[in-house]
């Protein structure tokens, strides 16, 4: 089925209220345990015909944020969402005592029912409200960045189409650029600072009403973090400062002599090489078809997938004016179909996102063989290995899409993932104080994300950009405003794919088996016990970090003199 022809009626509410209600008492009045799964999987039914429409919308207002339907409907499901999900509550609450319990976890296992049980930890009806107001300010949020037009050189640019002026190769054009892309920031200054602060005192308000001291501990539980906490998180930080940032910190010189500079400035740090990043050799058609050869040679299973991705047209890869900013994978779990969304921009971001995000997919495609909704995806950090492990996965095939400049592509991309690490965390770290400090004012939040530069980041100098030295620089991170906390999951899921990068150098049939079969796994196992099926070591253990980057550092100091 394509996207095009994706049946949509938006849901009567009063019809979904009786739904609920027979599902309920049908279920409370089981006497047998058959009678009660019955019931679960109608349940079940009606959950993937709501998150299916709920995701269309969702997908066509991030196509274009003017489209007037679009924002029409997912208005309606922002604003009835909690109420909706009041009615699974009701429910959830009969399932979790059932007498009937067991019989439920041998079919449909003891992960569904521990994930029923954290849904009732992180809903009440009075948040229904703060709920509400939420997806008010997020979706405002996403509106100012899409809605960006640039001028630059006498052009107009959104922030995805600027990008190569931030990465050319004249520095005076990058400088420019940069500028001109904080200077969006700073006009929209005083209302990105009243609406994280408005999100903070809502969420902070949610959790109190939930029981909970700060957000933290909701945000925690939403996330479905049972394994790990905020200590083990922040031992985990702790790791990526020692041993990390002073190695960025080697890369980062090694930068600058590579541009013949004295001092490495923001507006440079994008630009890895003299003579220009390495960008793919061809359009987005292009790459698509690249893609398609990528991953026909690559195993029967991807083949089958991305030709099913090409022929069900679910693939929107091209930036445009409107089109909501950033990248994602989405599903249709009705139809048992992912959705990609990216903005392509001609440079090497193209190639890593449609791997990151195919990656995604995939294992949303592998997954939807299992019944249960919640079963479909994992948790965030889990999901992440998937993605970014397909990004090294498929480094065979890069020479197809970047030809002379494949060394280029995969030393910048080795390089990039390390020097994220330690940006990750600062962004980890930064929400942590936000949260225990939610009556900070917007000024001490810029001063702390300052701090945090110095410590993650104390390479970063800033130079006639005002939004950069105020410390403005984290507002453009989408994640902050609209998927708090859902950050720390890259670095601890790049940990995880630098061990299939180190795999499938060594044995790539036996990386491609482990991969694949997490991708099967799916949301029905835990993030640790999705790491040990794939045969890999936790990120929290004492030496994994130490162990892994020694190896990538060991294979970057190896190639870096064929760029010097």
């Amino acid at each position: 089925m394509k996207l095009s022809e994706i049946p949509y009626e938006r849901p009567d509410l009063e019809q979904l209220q009786t739904q609920y209600k027979s599902l309920q008492i049908r279920f409370t009045e089981a006497k047998h345990s058959t009678d009660q799964i019955s019931v679960l999987e109608e349940w079940n039914d009606l959950r993937i015909d709501l998150a299916t429409l709920s995701n269309l919308v969702y997908i066509r207002f991030s196509q274009n944020i003017t489209d007037e339907w679009a924002k029409t409907e997912k208005d309606f499901f922002d604003q009835n969402g909690p109420t909706i999900h009041e009615w699974n509550i009701q429910l959830i609450k009969e399932i979790v005592k059932s007498p009937f319990i067991d019989d439920i976890k041998k079919q449909w296992g003891e992960l569904f029912v521990e994930k029923l049980e954290m849904s009732l930890q992180t809903f009440i009806p009075e948040i229904k409200e703060e709920l509400i107001e939420e997806s008010k300010l997020t979706q405002r949020y996403a509106e100012i960045f899409a809605s960006a037009k640039i001028e630059f050189d006498g052009e107009t640019y959104n922030l995805s189409s600027l990008e190569p002026k931030v990465l050319s190769t004249d520095r005076s054009t990058r400088k420019r650029a940069q500028q001109t892309r904080l200077g969006f920031i700073g006009s929209h200054a005083e209302e990105l600072d009243s609406l994280y602060q408005d999100l903070v005192k809502t969420r902070t308000s949610a959790a109190k009403k939930l029981g909970f001291n700060t957000y933290t501990e909701l945000a925690y539980k939403e996330l479905g973090r049972t394994e790990y906490n905020p200590e083990m998180i922040a031992g985990f930080r702790d790791q990526i400062s020692r041993v990390v940032v002073p190695l960025v910190h080697e890369f980062k010189k090694d930068q600058s002599s590579r541009l013949g500079l004295d001092t490495l400035m923001f507006f440079d740090e994008g630009l890895l090489f003299a003579d220009g990043n390495p960008n793919p050799q061809g359009e987005p058609d292009w790459i698509v078809d690249q893609a398609s050869v990528m991953y026909k040679e690559l195993s029967p299973i991807t083949d089958t997938f991305f030709s099913m991705m090409r022929e069900n047209e679910i693939l929107d890869l091209v930036t445009r004016p409107n089109k909501s900013v950033g990248g994602y994978c989405s599903s249709f779990p009705k139809y048992g179909i992912p959705f990609i969304f990216s903005n392509f921009n001609g440079t090497t971001h193209d190639v890593e996102v449609l791997t990151h995000e195919a990656g995604h997919a995939l294992q949303n495609y592998l997954s939807s063989k299992h019944k249960p909704l919640e079963y479909r995806w994992p948790s965030y950090e889990a999901a992440e290995i998937h993605s970014m492990s397909m990004e090294y996965i498929t480094w065979p095939w890069m020479k197809n899409f970047f030809g002379d400049q494949t060394n280029k592509f995969k030393y910048a991309h080795l390089v990039k993932s390390i020097q994220f690490l330690p940006y990750a965390c600062a962004v980890d770290e930064f929400q942590h104080w936000v949260y225990d400090n939610p009556n900070a004012q917007p000024k001490e939040r810029l001063e702390f994300w300052k701090t945090m530069e110095k410590k993650y980041l104390p390479w970063r100098t800033y130079e006639d950009m005002p939004e950069g030295s105020e410390g403005r620089v984290w507002q453009f991170q989408s994640h902050i405003y609209r998927t708090p906390f859902y950050y720390i999951d890259y670095a601890l899921a790049q940990i995880c794919a630098l061990q299939f990068w180190v795999k499938s150098r060594e044995n790539k049939e036996e990386a491609m088996k482990d991969y694949l079969h997490i991708c099967e796994i799916g949301g029905s196992k835990t993030f640790l016990d999705i790491v040990k099926s794939g045969n890999l070591q936790s990120p929290f253990a004492s030496n994994t970090i130490q162990d892994i980057i020694q190896v990538a550092r060991e294979w970057i100091t190896e190639h870096t003199p064929q760029f010097s």
